[in-house]
């Protein structure tokens, strides 16, 4: 069930214009990790990594970047267990969720993030990474394995839709 101040993956295409890009985060408790969509929704960027304060000035950072990238709508990773129930980060996601719906329309869409941390390190040492240039570039590249997520899973939806019901693209001619 989704909470009124989240919506489905599935109904972010009614929601957004055409041209318009998301905002992937990762939240931890000293950064949030961010990414941005291509106007095309089809390839997540790691943006950067902001330190944590208050509330009220990262939601702030986060609604100016939301301002000046054109976003329509922010992705949000949820930190579920292994065994897909909810623990103290995701119920913290959750209410960081509810708390920025009250200073913004834009809407919210929660990603399961499980393991993605995990993964964008595994990648990283492979890439031959140091550790100091991970610990700097790891919460914003999370936060694009998250976004990515969510723009293939609108790809997939896209492929899946009837051509009458496919939402509008800028790379799609309707006639």
């Amino acid at each position: 069930m989704t909470a009124q101040h989240t919506i489905p993956v599935e109904d972010l295409a009614g929601r957004m214009k055409t041209g318009q890009r998301l905002l992937g985060l990762d939240l931890g408790t000293k950064t949030i990790g961010m990414a941005l969509s291509d106007p095309g929704l089809r390839i997540a960027t790691p943006l950067r990594t902001i330190r944590r304060t208050k509330f009220s000035k990262d939601a702030a950072e986060l609604l100016a970047v939301c301002e000046r990238e054109n976003v329509g709508a922010i992705v949000l990773g949820l930190p579920l267990n292994m065994n897909a129930t909810e623990g103290p980060r995701a119920q913290a996601t959750r209410a960081f969720a509810r708390n920025l719906k009250r200073m913004s329309d834009l809407p919210i869409v929660l990603w399961d993030e499980r393991l993605s941390t995990a993964a964008v390190e595994r990648a990283m040492i492979e890439a031959d990474l140091s550790r100091a240039k991970r610990a700097e570039k790891i919460d914003a590249a999370a936060a694009g394995f998250i976004l990515q997520g969510v723009l293939d899973r609108l790809a997939g939806l896209r492929r899946d839709a009837p051509s009458s019901k496919r939402f509008n693209r800028p790379d799609r001619v309707h006639r």
